[in-house]
């Protein structure tokens, strides 16, 4: 079934209150520790994770124009210039702007590394996710789409699985809405956004997926609908030889 796409990739500008479509908390614990904005010279925000002190994750579909790219701490303002882009070969922007599911999976390597604020996530371990299973998201997306409001806000939300979740693609909806109504969900801004593993007892912190996409109820265009991730269960071995590749190797 195709759906209509944001592509969550907004301007970035003042604004007050949320971030994350819906009244989401503000992102706390491991959902905030490893997050960053990534901005551009005309102001566009995505959002990325930090893997390593110079090293940061993102979608492959925020890093496709010639810009120059910037990560911003949200904790102090402090800023970092990016010194290399790596886009995984697989992604495809025709398949993308299509709804199509492409390896939408970037590599940012710094040129400083970044403050002990932020603290590295890790990978998650190669497996499929089930229907009804709860991932949580967390990014500096705006709550309403078509607005700024909540723009550069951290926030985080906790989704269920739904759908045919495969190798390829991930549809997350709020549980208590379920596509029916506006929920919780990524919204322009979020792309990029790590989605952490909630396996366990506990979410344990452990990137799984990229947001790459949103829509908004019963799949119209918008947010607070879906919100489609792109998993790391095919790319997961690139990640690795890539970022050791830029001399920010990771535990395997």
């Amino acid at each position: 079934m195709r759906h209509a796409v944001t592509l969550l990739f907004a301007t970035l500008a003042a604004a007050p209150a949320y971030a994350i479509s819906g009244n989401a908390p503000p992102a706390t614990g491991f959902a905030a520790r490893p997050i960053v904005m990534l901005i551009d010279n005309r102001g566009d925000l995505c959002t990325a994770t930090a893997l390593a002190r110079d090293l940061v994750l993102t979608a492959a579909h925020c890093v496709v124009i010639p810009a120059a790219y910037r990560v911003r701490v949200f904790q102090t303002g402090a800023m970092a210039d990016v010194d290399k882009i790596r886009r995984h070969p697989g992604f495809n922007m025709a398949n993308y702007k299509a709804s199509r599911a492409t390896a939408d999976v970037a590599l940012i390597k710094l040129k400083t590394p970044l403050p002990d604020i932020v603290v590295p996530a890790a990978l998650a371990a190669s497996r499929r996710v089930a229907v009804d299973e709860t991932l949580t998201i967390a990014g500096f997306g705006v709550t309403q789409a078509g607005t700024a409001h909540g723009l550069a806000q951290p926030r985080m939300a906790s989704l269920v699985v739904t759908g045919t979740p495969g190798s390829l693609q991930i549809r997350l909806q709020d549980a208590a809405t379920k596509n029916e109504r506006p929920g919780l969900g990524g919204c322009t801004g979020d792309s990029g956004a790590p989605a952490f593993d909630g396996a366990g007892p506990n979410e344990s912190g452990q990137v799984i997926g990229i947001v790459s996409w949103s829509t908004a109820p019963k799949s119209e265009e918008g947010c607070g609908g879906l919100t489609g991730l792109t998993p790391l269960l095919n790319y997961r071995a690139w990640i690795i030889d890539t970022a050791t590749a830029l001399g920010s190797p990771l535990a395997p």
